[in-house]
């Protein structure tokens, strides 16, 4: 079966927080908010890494002076808010790393008819595990850059990035300017989603592709810059000679998966990429990305072969080593924090998509991290070339 646009689309644009309407969301539709407006007021907590290290955070503030933003030009040069996860050492810091904040977490909620059913409050107070100003670990590790999907904050990939972080990764997550349903910027800024509304507004299905597509190569510009400032020689990060610059990899949810492809295309210092549940909306090419490592981690229902012709036609393009994988009973929002969140709001269970949120965290860790291993350390990881006892929801379709 071949996804129609408009169908995904709809997924990607309305995105956030069907993300809490439900743990997780099949990638063809979305169900309204439920109908009780109750949820616990418990405070939510991300899932502990499972790491060895401790791990730091910091969030930058980068503007891109080469560059004009594509979807509200009269603001100016393209901006972006990045926030940095690494290994740290154990104790020390100004205290735990906030999630979001509240007028982040409202208008994430407002965007799905939430705003009267699940507090801000609860949203924005969610306890992460990094701490700010953390000593850093001692030693050079590996970077990895992340994007999130369309419409959706960089902070619903934190459990992530933390996890990755405490594992001996540097971790830097992307809010693209004006690609969210809001993102705080200095100056008591807040950004919503301009290229939403352009996708919503285009006159037919050739039309909204091309903006889509618009939106995966623009975040390999984005994704390029961030390696600019992050490895380059006037770093825009103080801690940045932790970072190997010799081993760097791209990594996405839904659309950010395809900047992830598209940044390899982009730039040859990006050594390997995942896409977790995205249509390459900037197809791979029949030339490939140069022989380098790709893993496509998707839903069972949207992602197995013949559901996205997208994915089809990628992996007859990808030239180097590679992997397909697919997860039974998850959803879109599957590889994201969503379905931890869901349950501690005790928010209802998509039937479509049963699995849950300790095993979507599980999954999407390990098979991350398995590969960024693989690819960026050089050490075996049996987990990726058949079954596995201990994730018996995760099916290798081609590799």
């Amino acid at each position: 079966m071949t996804i129609r646009l408009r169908t995904r689309t709809a997924v990607i644009t309305v995105t956030a927080l069907a993300l809490l309407a439900t743990p997780t969301v099949t990638a063809h539709a979305l169900p309204g908010p439920p109908a009780t407006p109750a949820v616990s007021a418990a405070a939510l907590e991300l899932p502990r890494p499972t790491g060895p290290y401790a791990v730091g955070a910091e969030v930058l503030h980068l503007t891109d002076h080469t560059r004009t933003d594509p979807w509200v030009p009269a603001s100016g040069d393209r901006e972006l808010m990045v926030s940095v996860h690494y290994p740290a050492r154990p104790g020390g810091g100004s205290g735990p790393a906030p999630y979001m904040s509240a007028e982040e977490a409202r208008l994430l909620l407002a965007h799905r008819g939430l705003d009267g059913i699940v507090p801000a409050g609860v949203v924005s107070s969610t306890s992460t595990h990094a701490r700010t100003d953390a000593r850093a670990a001692r030693g050079r590790f590996p970077l990895v850059l992340l994007s999130p999907g369309f419409g959706t904050p960089r902070t619903t990939l934190t459990s992530l990035a933390e996890d990755l972080a405490s594992r001996g990764f540097v971790v830097a997550s992307v809010d693209h300017a004006y690609e969210s349903t809001g993102t705080a910027f200095p100056g008591g800024r807040m950004l919503t989603c301009a290229a939403c509304d352009a996708a919503e507004a285009a006159p037919d299905e050739a039309a909204e592709r091309d903006v889509l597509k618009a939106v995966s190569t623009g975040r390999a510009d984005d994704l390029t810059f961030v390696l600019d400032r992050l490895t380059g020689p006037r770093p825009a990060w103080e801690r940045s000679r932790m970072i190997d610059r010799r081993r760097v990899a791209a990594a996405g949810h839904s659309i950010g998966g395809s900047a992830a492809a598209s940044t390899m295309l982009a730039d040859s210092r990006v050594d390997a990429g995942i896409n977790m549940d995205g249509t390459f909306f900037d197809p791979v090419p029949r030339s490939g990305i140069g022989a380098r490592p790709f893993l496509m981690l998707g839903t069972d229902a949207g992602h197995s072969p013949g559901s996205d012709g997208s994915w089809d036609e990628g992996w007859q393009h990808l030239d180097g080593w590679k992997r397909w994988l697919t997860v039974k009973d998850s959803g879109h929002f599957t590889f994201t924090d969503i379905p931890e969140l869901g349950e501690q709001l005790g928010l209802p269970v998509d039937p479509a998509a049963t699995l849950s949120g300790d095993r979507s965290t599980r999954i999407t860790r390990d098979y991350v991290a398995a590969f960024l291993d693989l690819h960026l350390r050089g050490r075996e990881q049996p987990l990726l070339d058949g079954p596995a006892p201990n994730h018996p929801e995760v099916v290798l379709q081609h590799r």
